[in-house]
């Protein structure tokens, strides 16, 4: 195996592929990236096993540094992203083998001599994928995660709380997240999808914010084929294979309260602020707000065991009966973050769920649990 690349497109890729490689190493081949040249192609492949991640970059025959050699080989992850970051700019980086197949790089006068392992004992990645085929923009994926990854659970003991739900009907693409106290929900429109029933998946927190590192803000295309235990995501240079999530997630519209009556509508960068200032002085475990909402005027108040308070007010839009509500800080600014310019919040009672979307966009819905303070 030979070939020259440049040291920019390399590192790149490896930027993205480091982040699916594996860093427990319960295989040593799993801390390798396979490298494989076939005509003019090199292929480069991460995976722990749950996530696989296949970069291709199309190689100059016609380099200086002479003739591209098929072949394939595993060399360290970590390593060749070291190597490549300390080279210079618009370096060009050369691979071979020894006579003991061992991986050399190699940049102007400087060389370094690997132990790679067999090419063969890198797992292939596996699976079904059905005939269900999503197309739309990165721009449009990237801001449906966006808009809902932060309320996905974290090592909950109900792991299908752990990912994310993707549920795909003739001509919508709905991504839900909760942890059990709040919850996502947007919506995209697609182009038709042959299904006669909608299709639920659940994918993996670790592979949703791999995918979202790896989207860009843009109108180049992406492809998402579904199948019964595999999700893929296609983009121009890459290729995303993440498994999926055994399990049934709970039913989500039964969570979402209907509209009340007492409504709040506001500037989104006012309430940030406010609710900014008065999380300074809330207290660092439970993270909670008071919120007293009556006659246009929404008054803010947090404390902690340090007998320490924050007080504030904030001049708002708001029908309805005076309430008294609790929330977690964090909660609503995660939410407000994902929002426009004027938000809406929708509440029943101190004891209810405050509903929470643009106030004139609901594609995107949000619903936090009150706490006790």
């Amino acid at each position: 195996m030979k070939f020259s690349i440049q040291r920019e497109v390399l590192l790149k890729r490896l930027q993205f592929l480091l982040g699916v490689v594996e860093k427990r190493h319960t295989m040593p081949v799993l801390a390798n990236i396979l490298l494989e040249v076939k005509g003019t192609q090199l292929k480069l492949t991460a995976t722990d096993l749950e996530i696989e991640l296949v970069s291709t970059a199309v190689l100059d025959a016609g380099d200086r540094a002479g003739n591209i050699q098929e072949g394939a080989c595993t060399i360290p992850a970590r390593k060749l992203f070291d190597i490549c970051r300390s080279l210079g700019e618009n370096a060009l980086v050369t691979f071979n083998l020894d006579e003991k197949g061992r991986p050399i790089v190699l940049s102007e006068k400087s060389r370094f001599s690997l132990v790679g392992l067999p090419a063969e004992s890198f797992p292939a990645f596996e699976g079904e994928l059905g005939k269900t085929a999503i197309n739309l923009s990165q721009k449009e994926l990237l801001s449906l995660l966006k808009k809902t990854y932060f309320s996905m659970a974290s090592q909950d003991v109900r792991y299908f709380l752990n990912g994310m739900l993707f549920e795909v009907s003739k001509d919508l693409l709905r991504a839900v997240a909760t942890d059990g106290h709040r919850l996502a929900m947007a919506t995209q429109a697609i182009s038709a999808v042959n299904l006669s029933t909608p299709v639920q998946v659940i994918i993996p927190r670790k592979a949703v914010i791999e995918l979202m590192r790896l989207l860009q803000d843009s109108e180049d295309p992406v492809k998402i084929l579904l199948g019964p235990n595999r999700i893929r995501v296609e983009l121009l240079d890459y290729q995303f294979t993440s498994k999926l999530i055994d399990g049934r997630y709970p039913d989500y519209n039964r969570v979402i309260p209907a509209e009340s009556k007492n409504v709040l509508l506001a500037e989104v960068d006012d309430i940030k602020r406010a609710l900014s200032r008065a999380a300074i002085l809330a207290n660092e475990q439970y993270r909670g707000v008071r919120l007293k909402l009556d006659n246009n005027c929404l008054q803010l108040s947090a404390n902690n065991p340090e007998q320490e308070e924050a007080q504030d007010e904030v001049a708002v839009s708001y029908t309805g009966e005076p309430i008294e509500i609790g929330f977690n800080v964090s909660y609503l600014l995660e939410v407000l973050s994902s929002l426009n310019k004027k938000v809406k919040i929708s509440v029943l009672n101190s004891n209810a769920s405050a509903l929470i979307h643009d106030q004139d966009n609901s594609s995107c819905v949000y619903v936090v649990m009150p706490i006790r303070l």
